[in-house]
C-alpha cells in the first residue's frame, strides 16, 4: 500500500479494536493515580488559550475539528457537576470527550458550544465497598488492561486499541479480543456514576447498579450499551463479573492468559481472481460459523479478515489466541489453513509468543486523518450474490486509486450467551461485524470520491434490505459504537425501517423511556442520539 494511503486508512481504523497492531510493538502507558476528592477550580479554556487547539483537535476523524466556546478541563465528579451546571445556566449545547475516537460528528459538532474533556479522570482502583474496580471515564484501554493484570492479574473484554478512552467505548457495549471467551465489557459492569440533569435544570451526579431493586436500576441498563452522548456525563465505571462470589479481588474480573500468540497471514491480491476471493470469504464465515457457540474450543481465537481494496497489494488475516493453551499454534494454522482451502494459494504466515499484556497494550500511532466507516453484524456467511459484490467493489475497476477496506471481525461466543434485552445491547446471536471503511488525505473535498465508492459499496451488499443491514438470517442492525449518519438519511436508507431499530431493536422503546426521565430536557444529544418517549 502506497504510504499515504496506509496512514489515512490506519488512522480511521485505529479505534475499531485495531487487531492491526497485533504486530507492533509494545505500549508504556500506565495507570494515572487516583482524582483527588477534594474541590478544586475548574479549569476553563478559551480560544485564546495555548492548549484550546490541543483539546479540540484530538479527535480521532480528521473529518471534524470543533470550535466550542470554551472547553473544561474536569478530574473530579464535583467538577463536572459545575461545567455542566454552567452549560444548562448559559443555555449552551454540551459535549464531553474521554479518549476522541468517536467516527461521527458527536463532539466536533459546529453546535457545541461546551466541550467537556475527562482526559485528566484516568484512576483506575479497586473499591472494597463495592467489590469492583472503579475505572474514569479518561482511562485509556491500555491503562486500564495494566493497571488490571499488573494489579490483580485480571481483566475486562474490552477493545484491542490502547488509545481508546472508557468513556465512549464502554457506553456502547464495546467489544475485543476476549469477548468471545468472556463476553462484552458491559457484561462485566456492576455500576456507573453518570451527571445528569433533571426537568428544572439541576446537574447532580448518581450512581445506578446492575442490582434490580436499585431505583436507578434502569440508567444502569441503559449504559450497558445505549451509546454515548445520550443521558448524561459517565464519571466512573465500576466492574465485576455476575458470577464473582466473595471480596478477593483477584477473583472478580476475568484471568487474563499469561502470554498471547499473535499471528498474521498475508495474501497476494495477483495470486487470487474471483473465485479464489470467494471461495475464501466464504471459507472465513463457514468457519465462523462453526466454531463461535459459547463452549467451541475456540471462544480464545480472535481475527480480523482485512480485505483492503486490490490497488493495496495484499490482504491479511491477523489475530491471537491464549498462547498457553498447548495446541495455539496448532489451532492458528489449522484456522488459516480452512479460511484459505480451495483457493490455490499459500499466505505468507507469520507468528510470535509474548506477554498477554503486550500484546493487548499496543500503542498504534496515526495522525488524525479524514475517514468514514460504516457496519453490520453478521449472523452467517455472506450469501452468494453478496459475495459477488464484495469482489466488485474491492478488486474491480471500481476500486481503482480508492483507500479503502472490509474488516470481519470475530464475534460471537459467550457474547452470545446473555439475552438480547438483558443488556442495551440487542444483537446476541452474531457470530461477525462487517467493517466497511475508506479514508483520504487533505479536504473534504478529496473525500468525494471515496465516499461515493464507500457508500456504492455498502448499499450494494444489503441492496436486498434497501441498502442497508436490516436483521434478517444473515444480517442484525449495526453497532452504535460505529456510529454512522447515512443510516437516518432516507436517501441512503430505503429499507423503511428506522437507524434506531437498525442500532438497538426491540431495546429503543426502553432507552426512550430512560431518556425521558434522565434527561427530560435533552441537554444530551447528538445526529443519532436516543429521542425522548413523547
Amino acid at each position: 500500500m502506497p504510504e499515504v494511503r496506509r496512514r489515512t486508512l490506519l488512522a480511521g481504523a485505529a479505534a475499531l479494536g485495531g487487531t492491526a497492531a497485533a504486530v507492533a510493538a509494545p505500549g508504556t502507558a500506565v495507570a494515572a493515580p487516583a482524582s483527588p476528592a477534594t474541590s478544586t477550580p475548574l479549569v476553563t479554556l478559551g480560544p485564546d488559550d495555548p492548549r484550546y487547539s490541543s483539546l479540540t483537535r484530538r479527535g480521532s476523524n480528521g473529518r471534524f475539528v470543533g470550535k466550542p466556546e470554551r472547553v473544561h478541563v474536569v478530574s473530579t465528579t464535583e467538577q463536572v457537576v459545575a461545567a455542566v451546571q454552567r452549560a444548562v445556566r448559559d443555555g449552551k449545547r454540551i459535549a464531553v470527550r474521554s479518549g476522541g475516537h468517536c467516527f461521527e460528528n458527536f463532539v466536533d459538532d459546529p453546535s457545541v458550544r461546551v466541550l467537556i474533556d475527562t482526559s485528566p479522570m484516568r484512576a483506575v482502583r479497586y473499591d472494597a465497598a463495592r467489590r469492583a474496580f472503579a475505572v474514569e471515564p479518561g482511562a485509556l484501554l491500555g491503562e486500564v488492561y495494566r493497571a488490571l493484570f499488573l494489579g490483580w492479574g485480571v481483566s475486562i473484554p474490552a477493545g484491542a486499541t490502547a488509545e481508546v478512552g472508557v468513556g465512549g467505548h464502554v457506553l456502547g457495549g464495546g467489544y475485543g479480543t476476549l469477548s468471545r471467551r468472556y463476553g462484552l465489557s458491559v457484561d462485566h459492569l456492576y455500576a456507573v456514576e453518570v451527571v445528569v440533569v433533571d426537568r428544572s435544570g439541576r446537574a447532580r451526579s448518581v450512581v445506578a447498579t446492575r442490582d434490580p431493586e436499585d431505583p436507578h436500576h434502569d440508567l444502569w441498563w441503559a449504559h450497558t450499551g445505549g451509546g454515548g452522548g445520550n443521558f448524561g456525563i459517565v464519571t466512573c465505571y465500576w466492574f465485576r463479573d455476575p458470577a464473582a462470589k466473595g471480596d478477593d479481588p483477584a477473583r472478580l474480573l476475568p484471568k487474563a492468559p499469561a502470554s498471547a500468540l499473535s499471528f498474521s497471514a498475508t495474501w497476494n491480491w495477483k495470486d487470487i481472481d474471483e473465485r479464489a476471493f470467494t471461495r475464501l470469504v466464504r471459507n472465513h464465515g463457514t468457519w465462523h460459523e462453526h466454531n463461535s457457540a459459547p463452549d467451541s474450543p475456540h471462544t480464545d481465537l480472535f481475527s480480523v479478515l482485512m480485505l483492503s481494496t486490490r490497488n493495496t497489494g495484499t490482504f491479511s488475516l491477523v489475530g491471537h489466541l491464549d498462547a498457553t493453551m498447548s495446541d495455539a499454534e496448532r489451532r492458528m494454522r489449522a484456522y488459516v489453513d480452512a479460511v484459505g482451502s480451495g483457493t490455490g494459494t499459500k499466505p505468507a504466515v507469520q507468528h510470535t509468543v509474548r506477554p498477554w499484556l503486550e500484546a493487548a497494550a499496543l500503542v498504534q500511532e496515526t495522525n488524525p486523518a479524514p475517514f468514514k466507516v460504516k457496519c453490520g453484524y453478521l449472523r452467517k456467511g455472506y450469501t452468494d450474490r453478496q459475495l459477488t459484490a464484495l469482489h466488485r467493489h474491492l478488486a474491480g475497476p471500481v476500486s481503482e486509486n480508492i483507500s479503502g477496506a472490509l474488516w470481519l471481525v470475530s464475534y460471537g461466543g459467550k457474547v452470545n450467551t446473555v439475552a438480547p434485552d438483558a443488556t442495551a445491547v440487542a444483537q446476541r446471536d452474531s457470530i461477525l461485524k462487517a467493517v466497511y471503511m475508506t479514508g483520504w488525505e487533505g479536504e473534504e473535498t478529496a473525500g468525494a470520491k471515496p465516499l461515493a465508492w464507500l457508500r456504492a459499496f455498502y448499499h450494494d451488499i444489503y441492496a436486498d434490505t434497501g441498502g442497508v443491514p436490516v436483521p434478517g438470517p444473515v444480517s442484525d442492525g449495526s453497532f452504535i459504537n460505529y456510529p454512522d449518519r447515512d443510516l437516518a438519511d432516507p436517501n441512503l436508507n430505503t429499507s423503511g425501517v428506522p437507524w434506531h431499530t437498525l442500532y438497538y431493536k426491540g431495546n429503543y422503546a426502553r432507552l426512550q423511556r430512560v431518556k425521558a426521565r434522565w434527561d427530560p430536557r435533552d441537554e444530551f444529544r447528538h445526529g443519532l442520539s436516543i429521542r425522548p418517549a413523547g
